[in-house]
Order: C-alpha cells, then sequence, then structure tokens
C-alpha cells in the first residue's frame, strides 16, 4: 500500500525524523491560508500524487507569497500530472501540500528496501539526492552506499555514523544524519513497510539534517496491525480495478494486454502468464482467486475481469485442490449472466469436483471452450483474442 508524501512525513515524524512545517489543500483559497500560516514568504506547492518525478512534471513549484501559492496551487490542483512513473495518461491531482522554504547546502539520498537475496533490510545512502536512485545506480551503482540490519536488531549506530561519514559530512551533520538513519530504520521496522526513502536528505546552511521528501510503502499483509496506516489508504490514486479486487480479497494486478485470466494459485498464474506469452498473446491481469474463494468471490473475480475494456478474450484455468471445480464454475456462470459474456471464453479445469465442474459449465448455455491442458487453453484463448482484432 502506497501513502502520499504528507501522510509518510507525519508517520516518520513519530519517530523523530525532522521535517518541514506543512499543511495540506483541496483548493487554491486553502493553499493561500497555509502561506500565510507558514510565515507567509517562501513556500513550496508540491502536488500529492502515488508518483515519483513529480517535479519534472510540473507538480512542484515554489511560492513566494501567500498569493502566488494560491496561483500555483490553482495550476496544479486539477491538472493531470504525467511523470515516468504515471505513463502517458497522467493521474489527476486532488491535494497538494504547502510546506515551509528552506535554504539547502547539500542534498543527499537515504532509503530502505528489503535484499531479497540476505533476507535483510538494507540502509542505503548516497550523496546524489534530489534524482531518481534507479538513475544513480544505472549510471553508478558505487555512488550507492549500503548498509544490511537485521530487523530484531535495528541499524547499529557505528552503521550509521559510517554511511555519514561516507557522504562526507561533518561535525553535527554526521550526529544529525546518522540520528536521522536509525530514526528511518525504526520507523521502517515497526511500521511493516516495504520501502521508505527521503529524497532529498538535506542539509540546510545552518548545518541542519531535514528529510525534505518522503516516500513509504506498506506490507499489505501487515495492514491488519497497522489499522492506523490502512486508514491513510488513498483508493482514488489506485486502479479501479485493483481497489475492487482488494476490498474482495483478491490478489489482482492490472496489465497491458488483452487477456483476461483467472487462476488459483500465484504460481499457476505466473505459469498461465508465461504459456500465453509463449503462444503470442499478452496477459491483461494476474488474478489469483486463491485456494479458499467463495462462490461470490469467485463471480467478483469474473466480473471485474468482464469489467477491463481492453479483454478481448478470458482463459479460466483452474486445479482444483482446496478449491473445488465445481464453485468455479458457479461462479463463472453467475458472472456471466449477471453481465452478459461478450468475449470468448477459455475454460481449463482440472482436480476436485471437475466433472460436476464441467457439467455445470455445459448445463449452463454459455458459449465457452473447453480445453484440455495448459497448452491447448493457451493456444485457444489467443487464437480467440487474436479474431477480435
Amino acid at each position: 500500500m502506497k501513502i502520499h508524501e504528507y501522510q509518510a512525513k507525519q508517520v516518520l515524524s513519530a519517530f523523530g525524523v525532522a521535517t518541514l512545517e506543512n499543511r495540506v489543500c483541496r483548493t487554491p483559497e486553502e493553499a493561500e491560508a497555509a502561506a500565510r500560516e507558514l510565515g507567509g514568504g517562501t513556500v513550496v506547492v508540491k502536488a500529492q500524487v502515488h508518483a515519483g518525478g513529480r517535479g519534472k512534471g510540473g507538480g512542484v513549484k515554489l511560492a513566494h507569497s501567500p498569493e502566488e501559492a494560491r496561483e500555483v496551487a490553482d495550476a496544479i490542483l486539477g491538472m493531470d500530472l504525467i511523470t515516468h512513473q504515471t505513463g502517458p495518461e497522467g493521474v489527476k491531482v486532488r491535494l497538494v501540500m504547502v510546506e515551509q522554504g528552506c535554504r539547502i547546502a547539500r542534498e543527499l539520498y537515504a532509503g530502505i528496501a528489503l535484499d531479497r537475496a540476505s533476507g535483510m533490510p538494507v540502509m542505503m545512502a548516497s550523496s546524489e539526492g534530489g534524482v531518481e536512485i534507479e538513475e544513480v545506480a544505472a549510471r553508478d551503482p558505487d555512488a550507492i552506499l549500503k548498509e544490511p540490519f537485521a530487523p530484531d536488531v535495528g541499524l547499529q549506530a557505528f552503521q550509521a555514523r559510517r554511511l555519514a561519514f561516507r557522504l562526507g559530512l561533518e561535525g553535527k551533520q554526521v550526529r544529525g544524519a546518522a540520528k536521522m538513519f536509525q530514526q528511518l530504520a525504526r520507523a521502517y521496522v515497526a511500521r511493516d513497510a516495504s520501502l521508505a526513502e527521503i529524497n532529498p536528505l538535506v542539509v540546510t546552511e545552518d548545518g541542519d539534517i531535514i528529510a525534505l521528501d518522503a516516500k513509504m510503502d506498506f506490507d499489505d499483509n501487515a495492514l491488519y496491525r497497522q489499522k492506523d496506516l490502512a486508514g491513510m489508504r488513498d483508493t482514488s490514486e489506485e486502479d479501479p480495478l485493483e481497489a475492487r479486487a482488494s476490498a474482495a480479497d483478491l490478489a489482482y494486478i492490472a496489465l497491458d494486454g488483452d487477456i483476461g485470466c483467472m487462476v488459483n494459485g500465484a504460481g499457476l498464474a505466473m505459469s498461465t502468464m508465461d504459456v500465453i506469452q509463449h503462444h503470442g498473446g499478452m496477459p491483461a491481469n494476474f488474478l489469483d482467486v486463491g485456494g479458499g474463494a467463495t462462490l461470490e468471490r469467485v463471480t467478483e473475480a469474473f466480473t471485474i475481469i468482464l469489467e477491463d475494456p481492453k479483454v478481448k478474450a478470458i482463459l479460466v484455468n483452474i486445479f482444483g485442490g482446496i478449491m473445488k471445480c465445481d464453485v468455479i464454475a458457479d461462479g463463472v456462470v453467475a458472472a456471466a449472466r449477471q453481465i452478459g459474456l461478450s468475449v470468448p471464453l477459455v475454460v481449463r479445469l482440472e482436480g476436485t469436483n471437475v466433472e460436476r465442474g464441467r457439467e455445470i459449465l455445459a448445463e449452463s448455455g454459455i458459449e465457452l471452450t473447453v480445453a484440455g491442458d495448459m497448452t491447448d487453453a493457451a493456444s485457444k484463448v489467443v487464437a480467440a483474442a487474436a479474431s477480435r482484432s
């Protein structure tokens, strides 16, 4: 789950990370009032969307007076902000954050991500802040400093100081940066984050260390114990079908292809997509209904697939173990009757109650194609999608 920058700063501030005072605004008038509350001098107006590269897209601008803050907010609010992370369609800006300005001496980077090879989170830092860290890593991998740490122990003081020294910091800057690195690490672990970034982490002309920007993503599986974070979720920033699937406890990710997939089990789902591509097709989604899906969840899954306008054909590929084939068949029939089956459907069922599942489909009167195995299913659904191009 992603959250906005202003929310990430709230989370980090609770762990002692220094941030600048800010206000969240929904109208230009609120932005003008916020600028006055912040002293009436220079402020930064920042679009609040779940995407990086906002500055390059015109979503981050300086304002030198409350009146200018209102004008800038008026230009940003409602715009379709296009960045390298949004795609060509962009995302609509519904919120801006008005934040105090500061005099910057240096821009650094600090972030934590999980290293799956070692199974440990890694604190990363770089002297090249203010730009996408992926660009830095591609251009000069040695510019990314790393300190892995055990979650139950945390980032140690000597590791934090070592990073600060290697960044070329001195005196109180070392103490301030090392302290912030440890605070960031504590927040990452305690809040079940999957990513935590401060970019840029700035050194002011007075030598203070401040998180000028912040980004945090969280493990969806841990939200049951992070209920306040779950309340920060902004579904308007998510793909509507993905948000709907999440509410139904379905694992769904929209993709760019035109073949809808409904599968049980993540491994089988990945294999199904691979086989579709092997036969020249492109999946429109990853959708795992899970091993214990109910009739209602299966119906919702099929409905979500059919509501994607890109879908030209659907493949249902079920290996019944815990998930019974007759439940899948009932869900497919219910969804097809509810919203109408407007595209070719290929079904491959194997496993528990497979004969009953096939009977349900045969007796439904729904036009579909039965496949014998995965290769047969993939070739048939790719051909069906191609026939509608």
